[in-house]
């Protein structure tokens, strides 16, 4: 399944590198992405390195979830393409 990365999590003096706001591709409800929560997601760079996460849980209610990566993600990833596997 494909997904775009949205934006960082974090709070109003800070951002959390790891954590980011994933929008699935087809998905336009709370309940059909509480479907998606722990499964695996992967970001891979132009350069070919891949970038291991899991969904943690659902954002909002129009079917965004927030996913947790291995390690920060760079600046260049929002607005990419994300593969949710499983």
């Amino acid at each position: 399944m494909k997904a775009v990365v949205v934006n960082f999590c974090g709070g109003k003096t800070s951002k959390k590198g790891n954590h980011v706001v994933v929008e699935l591709a087809g998905v336009k409800s709370k309940d059909a992405a509480s479907k998606i929560v722990g499964r695996k997601i992967v970001w891979t760079s132009p350069a070919g390195k891949k970038i291991n996460g899991e969904v943690k849980k659902v954002h909002g209610n129009s079917g965004a979830v927030k996913a947790v990566m291995e390690k920060g993600l760079p600046g260049t990833a929002l607005g990419k393409e994300i593969s949710v596997e499983g």
